[in-house]
């Protein structure tokens, strides 16, 4: 999974802290993401941000929509401090995102006139790109204002974590110089006021039935009490332990008692308050039921979301459909797999000798990086055989933060738009026994490369595109690539081992029952249990992985539904290039073309590659 997206209002309050990449949707989504450029990624382990390399700008022939978009980008910047700062303003280093009702509301009216002014362009008048420019750019700011209509920014919450886990991530930057040092430390006496309209926002979602369901929020309070340490110990003070060799004792001394002084003071004592709140008000109180529909106004709020993650107008119900089909058409699959074994139980038993067989597990963390590691290596060397252009930054392996560990996703991507910082794939190595070395090549290729961190970084290079083209991310293209990325690597060398080929079906299968048991739970009634055992029953995911993701899928509704829809489009368009273009059908060219304009609407690469077709015939 990856996290690029547009920032909604909380996304963007992270990037007041965060520096990093990932991908943007909701308020919400900020908290499950580790990519953050032009938006607020929730990336645990972001860096300080660095003013922006000068990019030639790019061309926008229609006055009236550069207009609009630079209105865009501004509010962008007025709204996320540590967006202003990643784009050079040195004024913004020192500051948190305001969350108060005021200034959220105040946005709304700002973002409601942007899209009014959207919808009168004239689009027969725009040339090709920017009407792409302006449907992209629209879309984006009409989920913000749906978020905010639909008050997602009650919920700064998820089954994986928070706000209160992700803004720690400002410990993790560069510090450098003095001024470095008196950001921070200006940042670290904000977090009061920051933690207090969080906490605002919660109260209003209890008030209003708007909260994660309480099922979701078991074992939460640990992502909580991990940061409520002594001072010497607390990942806030870990920027106090070691400086530049150029700084002076009396210069180190004295920083070192502000940050002691403020760590004391300013963050534990919010923890600690946290955890009062959340154990003794908020999560006694967050509601019983886990469907989207029962929540206020929530038919409209899931069927919007599951719009604007397939960027198609389908319903949950098309989706739900074509989920099944897609269920019984990989689970043939999987039998032959099985069969080719010669394994004599059946499909159930042939799931528990994978989850419980030791000979698929890693007995140590550095051995399943280790792992990750060779596998990523070994994708490296299959790109040029596939495409044409390779990004430039390069991407390191890392494990999951202890902290989020425990109820977080398998792997995910954590991207950087700095330019001197590579972005990162991430590995989790807390409950060893969860984590099969057979799903690795999948996840592996999903996250990394082809995957993530290939598109990622070829998108951020796109200096012709507009800043909030270049630093979105629409999760029906992105997801979809990385599962096509899974896909690919059966072309390129791996899923040798049938073990290893069924942890890929696995991964799909766990990608077409998310489109079945999303719906299902959001819109078709289905109880938790039952979602679990429709997934627990169709791949080889450990029990516990089962568990968070549908955890996952609970409190993050519609998201789970863009890999398989955006998947499948692009497979459909492959297959109908190589059928139109025959003998001059060329991957690598295919390829480029699919990423050649960033992160777009399926609508839109739709279009590129019927282009990309009619380009190639006539060459």
């Amino acid at each position: 999974m990856h996290k690029l997206f547009k920032p909604s209002l909380l996304a963007l309050a992270l990037a007041g802290t965060l520096a990093g990449c990932n991908v943007n949707t909701t308020a919400s989504d900020a908290y499950r993401y580790s990519y953050d450029a032009n938006r607020a990624q929730q990336r645990p382990a972001a860096e300080e941000p660095k003013a922006a390399e000068v990019k030639a700008a790019p061309v926008i022939l229609d006055k009236n929509l550069q207009s609009i978009i630079d209105k865009a980008w501004q509010l962008d910047l007025e709204i996320s401090p540590s967006l202003a700062y990643d784009q050079g303003d040195k004024s913004a280093a020192g500051k948190l995102a305001d969350l108060s009702p005021e200034r959220l509301a105040e946005t709304q009216l700002k973002r409601q006139s942007l899209l009014a002014s959207l919808k009168a362009l004239d689009r027969s008048k725009l040339s090709k790109e920017d009407r792409i420019n302006a449907d992209i750019l629209q879309g984006q700011i009409q989920n913000d204002v749906d978020m905010y209509q639909f008050k997602d920014h009650y919920m700064p919450i998820s089954s994986e974590g928070g706000f209160h886990a992700y803004i720690a991530s400002m410990a993790k930057g560069s510090f450098k110089t003095r001024e470095d040092y008196d950001n921070y430390l200006a940042k670290l006496n904000a977090l009061p006021q920051y933690f207090a309209q969080q906490t605002f926002w919660l109260r209003q979602g209890l008030t209003s039935g708007i909260t994660p369901p309480k099922v979701t929020l078991k074992g939460f309070e640990d992502s909580i009490s991990a940061f409520m340490v002594p001072v010497e110990d607390s990942t806030y003070f870990a920027p106090f332990k070691e400086f530049p060799a150029h700084f002076s004792a009396a210069e180190k001394a004295e920083l070192t008692q502000a940050g002691r002084k403020a760590v004391a003071e300013k963050v534990l004592p919010q923890y600690q308050a946290f955890y009062d709140f959340m154990t003794g008000e908020y999560m006694p109180n967050a509601r019983e039921t886990i469907a989207a529909y029962d929540m206020p106004n929530g038919q409209d709020f899931y069927e919007n979301r599951v719009r604007y993650y397939t960027t198609l107008d389908m319903t949950s119900d098309e989706v739900h459909q074509l989920g099944l089909k897609e269920v019984a058409r990989i689970r043939a699959e999987m039998e032959a797999v099985i069969k080719s074994t010669g394994f004599k139980g059946s499909f159930d038993e042939f799931l528990h000798f994978l989850r419980t067989d030791p000979r698929f597990y890693a007995t140590t963390p550095e051995q399943l990086l280790k792992e990750a590691a060779y596998i990523a290596k070994k994708a490296d060397a299959m790109l040029p055989k596939f495409f044409g252009k390779l990004p430039r930054q390069p991407y390191g392996i890392e494990p999951v933060p202890a902290e989020i560990a425990p109820k977080y996703t398998t792997g995910r991507y954590s991207g950087s738009s700095a330019p001197d910082k590579a972005g990162y794939y991430w590995v989790n190595t807390y409950a060893l026994d969860k984590r099969p070395l057979y799903e690795m090549e999948a996840l592996t290729l999903h996250e990394a490369v082809p995957g993530h961190h290939l598109q990622i970084a070829l998108n951020q290079e796109l200096d012709q595109l507009p800043n909030f083209r270049r630093y979105s991310y629409i999760s029906a293209f992105g997801e979809g690539w990385g599962l096509y990325s899974e896909y690919l690597g059966l072309e390129g060398g791996f899923y040798t081992d049938p073990y290893s080929n069924f942890g890929r079906l696995t991964y799909e299968m766990w990608r077409a029952a998310r489109l079945v048991v999303d719906t299902g739970m959001h819109a078709k009634g289905w109880s938790r249990q039952q979602a679990i055992d429709f997934m627990a029953g169709n791949t080889a995911l450990s029990l516990h992985n089962v568990n968070t993701e549908i955890d996952r899928y609970i409190s993050w509704p519609g998201q789970a539904v863009s890999y398989k829809i955006g998947e499948l489009t692009i497979k459909r368009l492959r297959a109908k290039a190589e059928a139109e273009l025959g003998e001059k059908f060329d991957i690598r060219a295919f390829h480029d073309a699919v990423l050649a304009h960033g992160s777009v609407p399926l609508s839109v690469l739709e279009q590129q590659i019927n282009d990309f077709i009619a380009a190639a015939k006539a060459a």
